[in-house]
């Protein structure tokens, strides 16, 4: 019995992986992030998420001014350390550079949804707003589950301090002006 060979990325070179590696490193699982150099690997996806994510994409996509587009699960390029992966942004028509496309970049970037596991608690609720801040998306949407239900907490970055500022908790339905006017309810 041979034994297959372990695939290169997993070992990371001397100073971690960059931007760029993530497009090049072949058979990558699904969804692979790179936060501080570091490839990290989502677990599956709950049913929750996964109907959580359907149910804002698609509001999402009837409320969005036009020069605006919905993209589901593709990184953001922050730097050349960093392409998370949020699980929705509002990105601009202007940010379009082909079929092939496999990021963007955050100035391109009006808001992110993260909607938090299990397993990337950490991430979605520290590490990656402090990077999403800090690369000036503008608003930020986190999405919790509270006994099967979504609750939905928004912010809006704070152009003096550099960090995102609440701007409100809903449960059941959303209805907010910022970044544009829009209602979801949850069914």
């Amino acid at each position: 019995m041979s034994v297959a060979p372990h695939p290169d990325w997993l070992r990371p070179p001397v100073g971690g992986w960059t931007a760029e590696d993530l497009d090049r490193l072949p058979d990558l699982p699904p969804h692979t992030e790179l936060i501080d150099g570091s490839l990290i690997f989502v677990s599956p996806q709950t049913l929750f998420h996964m109907r959580t994510i359907r149910a804002l994409e698609r509001a999402l996509e009837g409320a969005v001014e036009p020069g605006w587009d919905v993209w589901r699960e593709m990184t953001v390029r922050l730097n050349r350390k960093n392409r998370p992966e949020p699980d929705l942004a509002v990105v601009a028509d202007s940010a379009f550079r082909g079929l092939k496309q496999t990021f963007c970049l955050p100035e391109d970037v009006l808001l992110v949804v993260e909607v938090v596991s299990e397993e990337s608690e950490e991430r979605d609720r520290h590490t990656k707003p402090r990077k999403y801040a800090a690369a000036g998306i503008r608003y930020l949407w986190r999405v919790e589950e509270d006994r099967g239900r979504p609750v939905v907490y928004t912010y809006e970055l704070d152009p003096t301090t550099g960090s995102y500022l609440p701007t409100g908790i809903f449960r059941d339905t959303i209805k907010l002006e910022q970044p544009f006017p829009v209602t979801i309810e949850f069914p």
